[in-house]
């Protein structure tokens, strides 16, 4: 990117300079694939080319419910990913909303759509103009805002100078999310097949530890008795029977503690009944809950149904630990090529913020981050996990995966 000085568009009107800020946009989105950096950078070339005073960059994010501001020129950037909006609420939420540029030339407080933001010091600036960035690949991307500190009237010139910086700036910043998208499914699914690794290791040895400790030692007390009641068949028909008495009930408990060891590989349940059988099946094994059921009969290959399975068996378990619910509401459907599983419950609930979260964008540490492990598993199969919940309205779990 150059760094010699574009002359400033005294009104955005300088077409020799415009085409230098378009150029100069064109290569800065060109250097690289972080969302961050290229942010900043066309903040920068933007303020430096157009006479404004400051530039904000907000970049949608991937549920589409809400905006980061991505890149900001200084003193702002500092706050760069720290400033999230709502869309729909603020200057940039409304432009993001409804898809138009808005402009506001002074009296910014007196516009209802207005919000202040005390980090962006919006009192320190009289006019500004904001516009959607779009694609026609992604649509839209995010919004470029520009503010001055002196009074600007912003012509339609102005505003299609900085549509047409921001339809540039969006193609990019699509291809730079969808990278840092690839790049943490490929970070989530190598940490999950190492966790998938210590977890068949523990599971394989639980499972020798079962055979040991249980299985195998009731079988050699099950031959144990067949053979005192073979020897004494003749001789103490009586005590013989006893034996085989004790033998039966013995091999009925072994019988079972196999099941359990199988059961805990692959759920019978899911060969017997079917995903929806198997998820009525889980609601009967939390009784103190009053579970609602909605569950379609489609059946998934195996491996999709086994994750939806222990991801609902998980998410089950959270809510008679956490949750202090009395209801829960177990929804399953498939619908244009993508199934989804519901998990619903009334209880206790804490903050994820405006439209919930995707629960593989959890910190260690931060409420709720067991459920990472089912957003890997989800992910796994192609799915994502998304959890929704407010302080005393309940909490949603919810796993699409696509089908076709």
């Amino acid at each position: 990117m150059t760094t010699a000085r574009r002359p400033a568009l005294g009104g955005l009107a300088d077409l020799e300079a415009e085409n230098a800020l378009l150029l100069a946009i064109v290569e800065a989105t060109s250097s690289g694939p972080e969302v961050e950096p290229l942010a900043a950078a066309v903040a920068r070339l933007i303020v430096e080319a157009t006479a404004t005073d400051v530039c904000f960059v907000h970049v949608l994010d991937d549920a589409g419910r809400s905006l980061t501001l991505a890149g900001a020129t200084p003193p702002f950037d500092a706050e760069v990913g720290r400033v999230r909006l709502p869309i729909g609420i603020g200057i940039a939420g409304w432009v993001a909303a409804h898809g138009e540029p808005a402009v506001l030339v002074d009296d910014k407080h007196a516009d209802a759509r207005y919000l202040p933001i005390p980090a962006l010091r919006g009192a320190d600036y009289t006019s500004m103009a904001s516009v959607p960035m779009t694609s026609d690949l992604a649509g839209l991307v995010g919004v470029l805002n520009v503010h001055t500190v002196a009074r600007r009237e912003f012509t339609a010139r102005d505003i299609r100078l900085l549509t047409s910086i921001g339809r540039l700036v969006a193609g990019a910043l699509h291809s730079a999310r969808l990278h840092r998208r690839l790049a943490a499914r490929e970070r989530a699914h190598e940490q999950f097949t190492e966790q998938v690794i210590a977890a068949q290791e523990t599971e394989r040895r639980r499972l020798a530890g079962d055979i040991h400790d249980g299985i195998s030692q009731r079988l050699v007390s099950l031959g144990y008795h067949l053979d005192a009641a073979a020897g004494t068949l003749r001789s103490d028909p009586a005590y013989a029977q006893q034996q085989l008495i004790r033998a039966r009930e013995l091999a009925d408990i072994t019988v079972d503690e196999a099941r359990i060891a199988v059961g805990g590989l692959r759920p019978p349940v899911l060969d017997d009944l079917g995903l929806a059988g198997g998820l009525s099946s889980l609601c009967r094994t939390v009784p103190d809950l009053d579970c609602e059921l909605d569950l379609g009969d489609d059946r998934l290959p195996e491996h999709v149904e086994i994750a939806l399975y222990r991801i609902a068996q998980e998410a089950l378990q959270n809510v008679q630990k956490h949750a202090r619910a009395t209801r829960v509401e177990l929804r399953f459907a498939v619908r244009a090529g993508t199934a989804r599983l519901e998990v619903g419950d009334d209880g206790c609930g804490f903050d994820t913020g405006p439209g919930g979260f995707e629960a593989r964008d959890l910190e260690p540490g931060a409420p709720g981050y067991g459920m990472r492990s089912m957003a890997e598993r989800a992910e796994l199969v192609g799915g994502t996990l998304t959890v929704s919940s407010r302080r005393g309205s309940g909490t949603t779990v919810t796993v699409t995966v696509p089908t076709l």
